[in-house]
Parts: C-alpha cells; sequence; structure tokens
C-alpha cells in the first residue's frame, strides 16, 4: 500500500476520450466514473485524451462539455505523476489509474504500458491481453488454445482483398451464408455487416476496409442471441457476473441500439441453466488464464444449446457496471473495490540487474562479435 494511501486521501487518476471510433462512447464512460467517485474515499482527476494526442487535466462536470472545444490543462505522466507541460514539478501524484478508453490506443495496451512505464499502478487490464484481445482475429486463435468455441470465420487484409476479390469472395463463401463482416480492431458494433450476397459482401469489405485494415468474416447463425457475462477480480477472487442478453431489432445489434435506441435487455438471461454455465466458466476461462485484474466483458453468441465466443471487451462500456449492482450506490462501490484491488494488490518491485559490460570488453565474449574498430 502506497504511502498516501496510509495517510493522506490517496489519489486515482481516471482516463477518457483518445483517437477512436469510440471516443464519444468513452466520454460518457469516463464521466459515469469520474461522477461516481466524486465524494469518496479517492481524490478524482478526470483524464481527458483530445482525438490530436496529449493529456488534458481537467474538473468537468457532465459529457455535455466535450460537445465544444474542450478545455483544460495539458499535462503529461512522469515517475507516477502528473505535470504540466514542459515542467517536471508535479501537478499531483497518481495513485492507481483507471481506463475508461474504449477502442483504439487507450484500449489496445498502449495506455496501459504508458501508465507502467511510469510507475503508476492501473486498476484495468495490462497491456498483453489488452493488446491481444484488441484484435478479434487474435481473440479467436486465444479462445481457441482454451478450448473456448467460437463461429467458423476467415480472416482477410484489405491488400489481400485489393489484389485478389475472387480468391476472398471463395474462401468467404465457403463457411456459408449470410455472412458478418467486422472490421478486427473496432468495437461498439461499428462497421458491421451481414453480406447474404456477393454483392452484398464487396460491400461489406469496402465499409469495413474504410475503418480497419484487417477484416473477419464469420458464419451467421439465425436466431442467435446476444449474451454477455463480466468478471472481475476483488479481495483477490475472481468474480462472474450473471449473464445479460441484449436484444436486437435487426440481423446484428447495431450501435444505434447499444446506445441510442436499443430494444433494452433482460439480466439474469433466460437461458437454459447448463448454456449460462457454460457461458460463465468460459469467461471464467479467459480471465483467470491471462492473469487480469480490472473488470472485463466477455460477448457471446448462443443459437440453441450451442454457444460461441465472440469478443473480450477490456475497457467495457460503463465499466460493466451495471452488471456488478443495481443501484448507483451499488455501481460506486464497486468502481471503489476495483481501486482498492489495484492498490491492494500492487506487487513489491522486483531487482533489475546491471551488468557492467559497457565499462568491459564490449563484445569480446563468445556470444559477441569481437571488437573492430569504433563502430560500437
Amino acid at each position: 500500500m502506497s504511502k498516501s494511501m496510509r495517510g493522506t486521501q490517496p489519489t486515482a487518476a481516471v482516463f477518457f476520450g483518445g483517437r477512436s471510433s469510440e471516443a464519444e462512447i468513452s466520454v460518457i464512460t469516463g464521466m459515469y466514473a469520474v461522477n461516481l467517485l466524486r465524494g469518496t474515499r479517492y481524490r478524482v482527476l478526470p483524464v481527458y485524451l483530445p482525438p490530436e494526442g496529449g493529456f488534458l487535466l481537467g474538473n468537468w462536470r457532465g459529457v455535455e462539455e466535450f460537445s465544444r472545444p474542450v478545455k483544460g490543462t495539458p499535462v503529461q505522466l512522469l515517475r507516477g505523476a502528473l505535470v504540466r507541460e514542459g515542467s517536471k514539478k508535479p501537478l499531483a501524484r497518481v495513485d492507481v489509474a483507471l481506463n475508461c478508453c474504449h477502442g483504439g490506443m487507450g484500449e489496445n495496451g498502449t495506455l496501459a504500458a504508458l501508465l507502467a512505464w511510469n510507475n503508476i499502478r492501473s486498476a484495468s487490464p495490462d497491456l498483453p491481453e489488452s493488446a491481444l484481445f484488441m484484435d478479434k482475429v487474435l481473440t479467436k486463435i486465444a479462445a481457441r488454445g482454451l478450448d473456448i468455441p467460437v463461429a467458423p470465420a476467415v480472416c482477410v487484409t484489405e491488400g489481400e482483398w485489393r489484389e485478389a476479390p475472387e480468391g476472398v469472395q471463395g474462401r468467404a463463401q465457403a463457411l456459408g451464408c449470410p455472412l458478418v463482416v467486422k472490421p478486427a480492431r473496432l468495437g461498439s458494433s461499428i462497421g458491421l455487416s451481414v453480406a447474404h450476397t456477393p454483392e452484398e459482401l464487396a460491400d461489406a469489405f469496402a465499409l469495413a476496409f474504410t475503418l480497419d485494415d484487417k477484416a473477419l468474416i464469420e458464419r451467421y447463425f439465425a436466431g442467435k442471441r446476444d449474451i454477455n457475462c463480466a468478471a472481475c477480480r476483488i479481495g483477490g477472487e475472481v468474480k462472474v457476473s450473471a449473464c445479460e442478453e441484449v436484444f436486437s431489432g435487426g440481423e446484428l445489434l447495431s450501435y444505434a441500439e447499444k446506445y441510442e435506441e436499443g430494444k433494452d435487455s433482460k439480466l439474469p438471461a433466460d437461458l437454459p441453466e447448463g448454456v449460462a454455465a457454460r457461458i460463465a466458466a468460459y469467461t471464467r476461462r479467459l480471465y483467470e488464464a491471462f492473469g487480469m485484474r480490472g473488470v472485463v466483458r466477455a460477448d457471446f453468441l448462443a443459437a440453441g444449446e450451442e454457444v460461441y465466443f465472440n469478443e473480450l471487451n477490456t475497457v467495457p462500456g460503463s465499466l460493466a457496471g451495471y452488471l456488478f449492482g443495481t443501484t448507483l450506490a451499488e455501481v460506486r462501490r464497486f468502481f471503489l473495490a476495483l481501486l482498492d484491488e489495484a492498490v491492494r494488490s500492487a506487487p513489491p518491485p522486483k531487482r533489475t540487474l546491471t551488468t557492467g559490460i559497457l565499462s568491459g570488453k564490449v563484445f569480446s565474449g563468445a556470444k559477441g562479435c569481437k571488437r573492430r574498430g569504433n563502430f560500437v
């Protein structure tokens, strides 16, 4: 536990925004977390990532403040603190960070790595799992390695589609029709299409490749159900939520249905006991296999008695608080528990070795080359 946790009020920095097609949703999640954590045992620092890059520190109170040019203090991370740009004097020490960035470099491990490099403990997943699960193609490889079923699929790059469209059409249609086409590294249903014909498949690729240079093509399951299940680690114990079913009025759960005019959801989902148990077990397996911390949400497709893992969100919408609490007070306690767990479980620093090779006979050993001239 840090000195500030033992003595004065600890500080939690909440990061949101970024250069991403999901940045606006990130603002909603970020300000939701900020406002719930205000007035608690943590001092809360809202840190906004503008799309042009950098960090802004501010005292924003609502999402409406981000519908116009955002004003704040430009800051950067430096050795466990936020400092004003161009200065080395800390504005605030940071005991723990909470990542609310959906998509882009906020969710793909870049922010996680930057926090780690600056010795800031995070209450969100680390770089390896963030990078892996940001890519839906790599996600399928990981799931298969854990014996978790996934829908039949093929990966297509923009270059392959441009150079050999007929071959790509053939590979895709071998899965059967209709097909789902999705950008490999986007979320929130952005860029998803269902293709029933070769012409629709070409249009779906055109859309996907305006947003990403890699696309995933999956078999579409008529009558499928969209099921979510979240996992977190609190008090050293992995906890798995009940399954939630999100309803859709079309072939796919769209962006508008998720965030604007959805047909609602049901928690817990009305599923056969065996199906719900398998989904919960798969979610736990993913979380534990990667030694995660923070909260993640796994999305599945249920088709009859069959279950297919779809994707894992390392920064889920609203941080999946609604899956662990039914009131704002319960969600606030959940967020506090995530912060507390991150600080409590911070590992002691490990020793870094210094070999001394630079002050000796450089490259003269069996593993190196002989010194020749002044090339080093």
